[in-house]
């Protein structure tokens, strides 16, 4: 069985213990670091590639700055923000659809087409069932 590899980062000091005494006993997890220094994260992250991250967030209503970086680099991680102010924990990760238009046959339909103007029909490619879902 594979382990689901997880990097705690979460400050202060105390939210990252109870996280990892959470998690130590598991059989199926596998904490590949603790980090202290948030500035070491997104390094480490791309060293470890760990299936998970888990960060301390105060500001629960809004995506933590980091995501967005992270997750341009590696699409796969998932990371779960714990925000003790509000005793709340949500889990963010990144999707990625592929979505396709027809475009009018014509020069004006290529051109329309390069400057992003409205094509002729929007339809989204579902890569689970591998077909085009208008």
């Amino acid at each position: 069985m594979e382990k689901i590899r997880i990097m705690v980062a979460s400050q202060p000091r105390l939210m990252r213990e109870v996280v990892l005494e959470v998690i130590s006993g598991q059989p199926d997890i596998e904490v590949v670091a603790e980090v202290q220094d948030d500035s070491k994260i997104v390094d480490l992250v791309g060293d470890l590639r760990p299936d998970w991250l888990v960060i301390a967030h105060d500001e629960p209503d809004s995506r933590p700055i980091i995501c967005d970086p992270l997750f341009d680099r590696y699409p796969n991680l998932k990371i779960l923000t714990l925000a003790s102010k509000n005793n709340d924990c949500i889990f963010y990760w990144a999707t990625m659809s592929i979505r396709s238009s027809r475009v009018e046959s014509s020069e004006k339909g290529i051109l329309d087409a390069l400057r992003g103007r409205r094509p002729v029909s929007d339809s989204v490619f579902d890569r689970r069932s591998k077909r085009t879902v208008n």
